[in-house]
């Protein structure tokens, strides 16, 4: 059996890593060992990280149709409950954004489907 040097595959193994570790600081950009650590790390923050950005985005919506809510007298879960019973089928993104740049629309809105 013939002997396999593989300092070719280690080397570009070795740069890639040090590539995605590039603005870190102290040795995490300059040692494969420590580089690889933060690599690691780093990715898996960027993973949780979005799916933390959803929740908060959600919030965020929540908590901007809530206030324009309240300012045409209704709270945000009886708008809500309103627009499912009444088939109008738009999403807090879309609805947040409606209640921020165009407060005239969202209060026909609600004058649309606010009980008499």
């Amino acid at each position: 059996m013939s002997r396999v040097k593989g300092g070719v595959v280690t080397r570009r193994r070795h740069k890639k890593v040090l590539k995605l570790t590039k603005g870190q600081w102290d040795t995490k950009h300059k040692l494969f060992k420590r580089g690889n650590e933060a690599m690691m790390k780093s990715l898996w923050y960027s993973y949780r990280d979005r799916r933390d950005r959803r929740r908060d985005l959600r919030r965020l919506w929540i908590t901007r149709i809530n206030a324009a809510a309240r300012l045409n007298g209704m709270s945000y879960s009886a708008l809500m409950h309103q627009l499912k019973t009444n088939h109008i089928e738009l999403d807090r993104k879309v609805l947040a954004d409606i209640a921020v740049r165009d407060a005239s629309t969202f209060s026909q809105l609600v004058a649309e489907v606010k009980p008499s």
